[in-house]
């Protein structure tokens, strides 16, 4: 079974709580079953993690690479000014493994300066605005894409 690391950065740990108006009713824990649960659905071991810390999610990039594990992200905050995630990012890639972007929201559909993803550019597709969806459709595109 393929396995795929699915990354969730900062705040991602509040989802439920942190204004459901705007991310959802579902839980953390919720979310992380139900990827577990579509992943195994499609073939896919799912192993998800979450962190407020920017050098764990690089740290967790450069594993990736080295145990060459295909990554759906969620950046969060991170989308917009992390160079330095951006660069373990394009590391993923380079190496020919998958790296979707995912977000809950539209960022497109928010606030300017959610517009600009520093991420986008070197993933390989991204998935927003579909709430805890994206992670569906992230993981069936990721499916298809390894045929």
């Amino acid at each position: 079974m393929t396995s795929v690391l699915i990354v969730n950065g900062p705040n991602l740990n509040r989802l439920g709580t942190r204004e459901p108006d705007t991310y959802g009713s579902t839980s953390y824990v919720d979310l992380v079953a139900l990827c577990m649960q579509w992943g195994s659905d499609l073939g896919l071991e799912a192993v998800v993690r979450q962190t407020n810390d920017e050098s764990e999610l690089v740290g967790w990039m450069h594993d990736a690479v080295d145990e060459r594990q295909h990554v759906i992200l969620n950046p969060a905050a991170f989308t917009h000014y992390s160079y330095a995630l951006r660069d373990a990012c394009a590391l993923v890639t380079s190496a020919r493994l998958a790296l979707i972007e995912v977000h809950l929201t539209n960022p497109h559909a928010r606030e300017e300066f959610r517009h600009t993803s520093v991420v986008s550019a070197v993933a390989t597709g991204t998935i927003a605005g579909f709430g805890t969806d994206s992670y569906r459709l992230a993981l069936e595109a990721l499916a298809a894409r390894l045929g």
